[in-house]
């Protein structure tokens, strides 16, 4: 599975222009020095998420970027894939041809993993990761518990 820095770092930009929304445009230099992302990258970057309608872009002086769309109705997975990044875990890019051009024994393990982790990054907000950081900058407990659950095993089932 792959999940570069494209993602990545698509995803800790955003979370910096969601923690500044409101209090007008930010720049890229800006959020390139808060995160130490190269400034080149985040402009990659931001002209992707500006075509798919994340972000605004204010021009001239004062200006920058702002948010587009509301943070609670933006996911982790659409910031995701309006940059572009492949999450997948199946060697075949979904097409079933893994092993000698045909499924391989494991690829519905694969695709179904897939699916959860979409799922999850749907399910999480740039709101949500934002409102998390505000309460970790104030010294409060988290507002929501981004670590996903799992289910203890019974040992009489194993």
């Amino acid at each position: 599975m792959r999940l570069t820095t494209k993602g990545r770092f698509a995803v800790t930009a955003m979370v910096d222009l969601g923690m500044r929304h409101g209090s007008g445009p930010v720049t890229l230099a800006e959020i390139s020095g808060r995160q130490k992302i190269s400034l080149s990258y985040l402009e990659q970057l931001f002209g992707k998420l500006r075509r798919r309608g994340i972000v605004d872009s204010v021009r001239g002086p004062g200006g920058g970027y702002c948010l587009a769309r509301d943070m609670s109705l933006l996911t982790v997975a659409d910031v995701i894939l309006a940059v572009d990044e492949p999450i997948d875990a199946t060697q075949c890019a979904g097409k079933e041809n893994c092993k000698d051009e045909e499924k391989c024994l494991t690829h519905d393990l694969w695709a179904n993993l897939n699916e959860r982790i979409f799922d999850y990054l749907r399910s999480v907000t740039l709101g949500h990761l934002v409102e998390n950081q505000r309460a970790k900058d104030a010294g409060i407990a988290p507002v929501h518990d981004m670590r996903v659950m799992t289910r203890k095993r019974d040992p009489a089932t194993v």
